[in-house]
């Protein structure tokens, strides 16, 4: 691997500047596999512990950021109640960039264009640590889920459903 594929990220580094501990994991995408379960098989980590962030709008129109385990899928109606919203929505992968400033396959919790409220899911605070995008697709962090709920200014709540089988 050249250093190129391992430097910092933004997440990195902010991780850096509030003195947060964190262990940075590298993985290969020249396959194009980059959903959350791909990671962790790559990374040799069980998918529970490993978490994509997904962006959406609420019925408010304000955006709402979730963070679910790999092999789950977002209850939409339990993010809804948990955000305080009627409905909530994904948004479209071609606004990710623009709401976000990550692209799919590398948008992190952490670093945002701006702080929208987030919402992980409960199962995490059962791990001594679990991982999020490191804001590019190639890079992972590991770190405690009570300095990610910190660090992102973060809630939890049960917002994780069981993926139905023949779902993407």
């Amino acid at each position: 691997m050249s250093s190129a594929k391992n430097e910092k990220t933004n997440v990195m580094r902010i991780l850096d500047q509030k003195k947060i501990l964190y262990t940075p994991h590298f993985y290969d995408h020249a396959d194009g596999l980059i959903d959350a379960v791909s990671v962790a098989a790559k990374l040799n980590q069980p998918p529970e512990q490993v978490f994509k962030t997904l962006v959406t709008r609420g019925s408010g129109k304000g955006y709402f950021v979730f963070i679910v385990p790999a092999q789950e899928e977002l209850d939409l109606k339990a993010a809804a109640r948990a955000a305080g919203q009627k409905s909530i929505e994904m948004i479209h992968v071609s606004e990710i960039n623009a709401v976000t400033g990550y692209i799919r396959g590398g948008c992190s919790p952490i670093g945002m264009k701006k702080l929208y409220p987030t919402i992980l899911d409960e199962s995490a605070l059962q791990y001594p640590s679990i991982m999020v995008s490191a804001g590019k697709i190639g890079a992972q962090v590991e770190l405690s889920p009570q300095d990610l709920l910190a660090v992102s200014r973060a809630k939890t709540a049960p917002i994780a459903t069981v993926r139905e089988e023949g779902q993407p």
